[in-house]
């Protein structure tokens, strides 16, 4: 009887043992590292591009493009207005839908002599296929223009500086996608 007994009483020390009241540790999670826009000598700004790096590194993990590149989300909200972005310090666009960044591009900008205008701006009007009136009947397609003087957003070559006589370049493909998103009076924001 007393090796039974004892046989017991080892039984439910090794149950017991077997339970650990010890708390558990959290599994190790990797922080996201918090990110900050390129450190830039703005002539003017309101925080619009800051806001448009930030939204990039945490929608599509980048800090840069190359140029010619761009980038759209993957799933673009049906609701909302576009609003566009471009910081001419960096040649980059960025253009969110309400809060959301949907698509951010490599520009090119007004180069010396022929600067792009700084400031608050709307879609006035735009065009599939424009030429300009300016500069020898140049083709302008996907043309959105935000003033009265001829500067627009378009289709055009994006070296990654500024190289136009003031209009804002974009690529090809993302001039196109931007176009059949945009309407007149969508506000456009130009940083620099």
């Amino acid at each position: 009887m007393k090796k039974i007994l004892s046989i017991f009483t080892l039984a439910g020390l090794l149950a017991l043992a077997g339970c650990s009241t010890a708390p558990r540790q959290a599994p190790v999670v990797a922080a996201r590292p918090t990110y900050a826009p390129p450190p830039t000598n703005y002539t003017w700004t309101n925080g619009f591009s800051a806001k448009g790096f930030e939204a990039m590194y945490a929608t599509f993990g980048r800090s840069s493009l190359r140029a010619g590149e761009h980038l759209w989300a993957p799933m673009v909200p049906a609701e909302g207005d576009i609003a566009i972005t471009i910081d001419l310090a960096n040649q980059i666009a960025f253009v969110f839908r309400g809060d959301q960044l949907i698509g951010v591009t490599n520009v090119s900008s007004g180069k010396k002599g022929h600067a792009t205008p700084l400031g608050f701006w709307s879609i006035q009007f735009k065009r599939p296929m424009y030429r300009s009136k300016k500069y020898d009947n140049a083709a302008m397609p996907f043309m959105q223009s935000i003033d009265d003087h001829g500067i627009a957003l378009h289709a055009g070559v994006t070296p990654g500086y500024p190289a136009s006589h003031g209009c804002i370049r974009l690529p090809a493909a993302f001039a196109k996608q931007l176009y059949g998103l945009t309407k007149v009076g969508n506000k456009v924001v130009i940083e620099g």
